[in-house]
């Protein structure tokens, strides 16, 4: 909802962790140096390799068209999330659970936490590849070496994020190199490449491969990453200077971005002056990439540093990918949990479907989870442009930094471009698993057809719901109506009383404003919530201290009010308040409702507007917040 609430700053560990106040010329351009950095390890990750490989060798050079398109889409998107970050120090994440409802933002992380697994599932496949390569080691152990990742970047950020960014330019440096020197033993046709500029889909499945490529070239929990780091560099707030910081963040993504989309020309060229050329046209694996090059090319070093490369790709994308985990998770639902922790938690999550591909259907289909893999962050992207779209085109909360039209108009082309394309993918696979399912068609009717609607119908709600809560706004904003008789006004009269008690200190004061609203010719019923897990589990049968605790201070509050000559009694409700609450004053009868805004969680949302909405809309009586 939009109330406020209590939000950590986004990687709080290195937040604000970068000076750059003190700098000027380029001193000041090399301190904002950095951030996307190590966003562009993701548009080179081991996922890009796969979709990458599988294009050139099927499609020659007819593909490289895509990349273009796709980081010039990347490009406006980065600096769109790079200008949220800056400007509302919010990340994307946190901008979303400022905005929509818990539910929503509970589905919308499930499907961000989809998209990071994809991603590190093709991040520590493509290390454990490149560790096989290299040293002969089984998939199996590359995996689970890549564990390791948490403990790495835990080293590494205790020395400071510009420690990190030297880090992962070190890698960038390595694959940049390492693939250059590819391109010269490849010699690739240049007027062959340049046609390849030139958009054209050969078949139904350079459709498939092209979307691949764009979901592994714009990923959309770089979107979220980028609108986090940006907020490592501490810069002068005044609005000089936060222009000042969007104008050296666009710096910073062109130079990150461009040397991205060298190396995935790269190695499209690389597949498309080799394996198309030879006539191999179904090499989509990384390890028949690997093989296949030291022969075609005439020296082995063309293998050597392709699986070098490889590696320095894995290891500096898995831990961009656990950091985006961490950014997600805390900014969708404000958990707090050690460090160490979240991260393994992260990598968990990315390395359990690679133990299950590789010990179930084998260490040869990794290529095509890696496509697949890209695929899947393609179908998420929509989730993550949308609402970028709207918090950087939002007026009220970017004021002079909001989006130009221009940009406003070709993000939301990109975003038409990228779902359309991801509709007909969608459809297209559908109709193909209808007539190949045979008697097992009525699965894909039950499972498969109701998730694509009810993902579509979320697509539509965060796509609309900015634009109707805009115009309700506007529309409450003019005048209206006119003002009603006042003189004949009589004072209501309060017979039934409900108050809702924490046991905090803004317990007195509630009750204090409960008795001056009923005197002492009202009835009172005094309530209070046990919120424990067990009483979410069990209700009322639970029999835990904290239910026992509250039973009996709840029967003293009574007591004393009994003794002062109130009618008063007491219910103790169990579960969520948000429906318990409702049926005890509804049972009750009561005609006020008067509740203290303090104690736990249930009081935190009801700050936050949330629990105090749905309880008022459940109740049609008058509720009275006591702060």
């Amino acid at each position: 909802m939009n109330g406020a609430f209590t939000q950590r700053k986004s990687l709080s560990e290195v937040h604000s962790s970068v000076d750059v106040t003190s700098r000027k010329g380029w001193r000041k351009l090399l301190a904002f140096l950095g951030p996307a950095y190590l966003v562009s390890v993701g548009y080179m990750d081991p996922g890009n390799w796969a979709t990458d490989i599988a294009g050139g060798s099927k499609f020659g050079y007819a593909l490289i068209w895509v990349l273009l398109m796709s980081n010039l889409m990347a490009l406006l998107l980065q600096s769109l999330s790079a200008r949220l970050g800056v400007v509302r120090q919010l990340d994307l994440a946190q901008a979303s659970r400022t905005t929509y409802h818990p539910g929503v933002n509970f589905c919308l992380w499930i499907l961000a936490e989809i998209a990071i697994a994809a991603c590190d599932l093709a991040e520590v496949l493509g290390m454990a590849i490149g560790l096989k390569l290299l040293f002969g080691l089984s998939l199996i152990w590359g995996v689970t070496l890549t564990v390791l990742d948490t403990l790495l970047l835990l080293i590494l950020q205790s020395y400071g994020m510009r420690k990190i960014e030297a880090f992962i330019i070190a890698l960038v440096a390595i694959i940049g190199v390492s693939f250059l020197m590819e391109m010269i033993w490849a010699k690739p046709a240049v007027d062959e490449l340049a046609k390849g500029f030139i958009p054209s889909l050969p078949t139904n499945e350079a459709l498939y491969i092209a979307i691949g490529i764009i979901g592994a070239t714009v990923m959309p929990h770089n979107l979220y990453l980028h609108s986090s780091l940006v907020q490592t560099r501490r810069f002068d707030t005044s609005e000089k200077g936060i222009w000042s910081a969007i104008k050296y963040n666009l710096i910073d993504s062109t130079i990150a971005l461009n040397a991205a989309f060298f190396v995935n020309s790269a190695i499209l060229i690389l597949a498309a002056s080799t394996f198309f050329r030879a006539g191999m046209y179904e090499v989509s694996d990384i390890q028949d990439s690997y093989k296949f090059l030291a022969p075609l090319l005439g020296t082995n070093w063309a293998s050597i540093l392709f699986g070098v490369a490889l590696v320095a790709a894995g290891q500096s994308s898995t831990i961009t990918g656990t950091l985006a985990g961490q950014v997600v998770m805390e900014g969708y639902l404000n958990l707090r949990i050690a460090p160490w922790l979240r991260r393994l938690i992260t990598r968990l999550i990315a390395i359990t479907p690679a133990y299950f591909v590789i010990l179930y259907y084998g260490e040869d289909k990794t290529g095509s989870l890696l496509v697949l893999s890209q695929v899947i962050l393609s179908l998420q992207l929509g989730f993550a442009i949308i609402p970028l779209i709207h918090f950087t085109s939002d007026k009220e909360k970017m004021g002079v930094f909001v989006i130009k039209p221009w940009m406003k108009i070709c993000a939301w082309a990109i975003a038409a471009i990228i779902i359309g394309l991801n509709v007909k993918l969608v459809m297209q696979e559908i109709m193909n698993w209808l007539a190949n399912s045979g008697e097992y068609e009525w699965i894909i009717w039950l499972l498969v057809i109701p998730a694509c609607l009810a993902i579509g119908a979320l697509l539509l709600y965060i796509t609309f719901k900015p634009i109707l809560d805009r115009r309700r706004q506007d529309k409450n904003s003019l005048p209206h109506g006119t003002a009603v008789d006042l003189s004949q006004l009589v004072r209501p009269v309060y017979q039934k009383i409900a108050i809702t008690l924490d046991f905090s200190s803004v317990d007195a004061k509630t009750i204090q404003s409960a008795l001056a609203q009923g005197g002492p010719n009202a009835s009172y019923i005094l309530m209070h919530i046990v919120e424990t897990a067990g009483a979410m589990w069990y209700g009322s049968e639970i029999a835990d201290r904290e239910a026992d605790e509250d039973a009996s201070a709840l029967n003293d509050y009574a007591a004393q009010l009994q003794a002062q000559g109130y009618r008063v009694e007491v219910k103790v409700g169990y579960g969520n308040p948000r429906r318990t609450i409702p049926e005890i004053v509804n049972n009750f009868e009561a005609d006020l409702l008067v509740m203290g805004a303090h104690g736990h969680n249930w009081a935190k949302d009801l700050v936050f507007g949330t629990t105090v909405d749905i309880v008022r809309h459940r109740v049609h009586i008058p509720v009275l917040i006591v702060r």
